[in-house]
């Protein structure tokens, strides 16, 4: 019989969809569970078991008595979390929900960084009741002030000085009061974390564990600096162009990074940098990689991300998995200014250079750079001989598009007559 898959995936997910349609192809019976309207009727087309990822006791509940299932993959870090809960109430392998926890919140994992012995910038915690002006002189500069459970670093902000402190603190505190983040009604979001800054070189780990069994996938560099006052990631290359020692480096510490967090069985996704004095882990979240980011790698012959971590979810080894490509990369084309978005201009050209791009901006839509959004234009992605190709082919692909992005007009009232 054909194995049943529980999916966890957001509505609006990039990904959701690509996830979906390679479970259907290969013949799993699906059941996809995302957090789309529970009143209208599928609204989406997508026959998803809607759930409440922000009561998640209660959505693993739901999802429990809807198995039996022979495996379970969440795609997202909220909806993790609530797979970890009903797989543990499914019997099923899965990473423990304390584990998945404490990756979805920054200060939790860092003690547990510090805890392991692993290289820890110095930190604190801020509730956003506090004086930033207090909190500032406490800090160590240069610094880093993060939401505690918001992920690509949206919200994350360097301040080189207690000014540059206050700003920051009350530009995330006004992020974390917007109705889109209200609604997710996780405690995390009442705090800043607080870091120093570590200087480095940032690279990215996409890998799967096995009962505790760490497979690596990819190792990704970031070719452009990620040095402030935002941290908008761009360009991913895989293999990465790091001596063979450091890479080393980066699985060692990603190894150590989840046996601290307690990571047991699933995907992950790990970010660190590297410099003189050794590996950092900035975090390792208990997902795959995001957005559509997953399209860059594909593994001997042709196997997509997203059926390796289906095949490995039902149970199928897959520790004989390499990559089919001498090097391949992904541009997560960011935006560079506010406003509706109107439409693009040179795909084609972009896509003849490059391989193919694709634009999710929709047209008519809100576009908010970082830190305040939470989106791309689109992701473009290449092919070729060696990490250098691929990152020029990136960029010159890039350098075709002209996007159009309106002003956004100021609401003004009536005036009374």
């Amino acid at each position: 019989m054909a194995p049943r898959l529980l999916l966890l995936a957001a509505t609006t997910g990039y990904s959701t969809r690509v996830f979906a349609d390679q479970t259907r192809r290969l013949g799993y019976h699906l059941t996809l569970a995302t957090d789309r309207c529970r009143v209208l009727d599928d609204p989406w087309g997508d026959h998803a078991f809607p759930v409440r990822f922000e009561q998640p006791e209660e959505a693993a509940r739901q999802l429990a008595a809807a198995g039996p299932f022979d495996g379970i993959l969440a795609v997202a870090d909220r909806p993790a979390y609530v797979a970890a809960l009903a797989a543990q109430k499914l019997g099923l392998r899965y990473h423990p929900p304390d584990a998945v926890a404490a990756c979805h919140d920054k200060h939790l994992a860092r003690e547990r960084y510090r805890a392991a012995g692993l290289p820890t910038p110095d930190y604190f915690r801020v509730s956003l009741a506090e004086d930033p002006a207090a909190a500032a002189c406490r800090a160590p500069y240069p610094c880093v002030l993060k939401p505690l459970g918001l992920s690509a670093s949206r919200g994350v902000i360097r301040a080189d000085g207690p000014e540059q402190f206050v700003s920051a603190f009350r530009r995330i505190a006004a992020l974390l009061k917007e109705a889109d983040i209200l609604r997710l009604r996780e405690a995390a979001n009442s705090y800043i974390q607080v870091e120093r800054f570590i200087p480095g070189v940032e690279y990215a780990l996409e890998g799967v564990l096995t009962e505790g069994c760490l497979k690596v996938l990819a190792i990704f560099d970031k070719p452009d600096p990620l040095d402030g006052p935002f941290f908008e990631e761009t360009i991913y290359v895989t293999p990465s162009r790091a001596p063979d020692a450091a890479q080393q480096a980066l699985i060692a510490a990603t190894e150590q990074g989840i046996r601290a967090l307690g990571l047991w069985h699933g995907p992950i996704h790990a970010e660190m940098r590297r410099n003189q004095q050794g590996v950092w882990i900035l975090e390792i979240a208990a997902r795959p990689i995001g957005g559509l980011c997953a399209k860059a790698l594909r593994f001997d012959p042709s196997m997509p991300l997203e059926e390796l971590l289906l095949r490995h979810a039902v149970g199928q080894d897959v520790a004989a998995a390499r990559l089919a490509d001498p090097a391949s990369g992904v541009m997560m084309i960011p935006i560079r200014k506010a406003g509706i978005y109107q439409g693009v201009d040179g795909v084609d050209r972009a896509a003849r250079i490059a391989g193919e791009v694709i634009v999710t901006a929709k047209e008519g839509q809100e576009l908010r750079p970082l830190p305040e959004g939470a989106s791309y234009l689109g992701f473009i992605f290449a092919r070729g001989a060696s990490p250098l190709e691929v990152e020029r082919l990136l960029r010159a692909a890039h350098a075709e598009l002209r996007f159009e992005i309106a002003a956004t007009l100021p609401v003004v009232g009536r005036t009374p007559r």
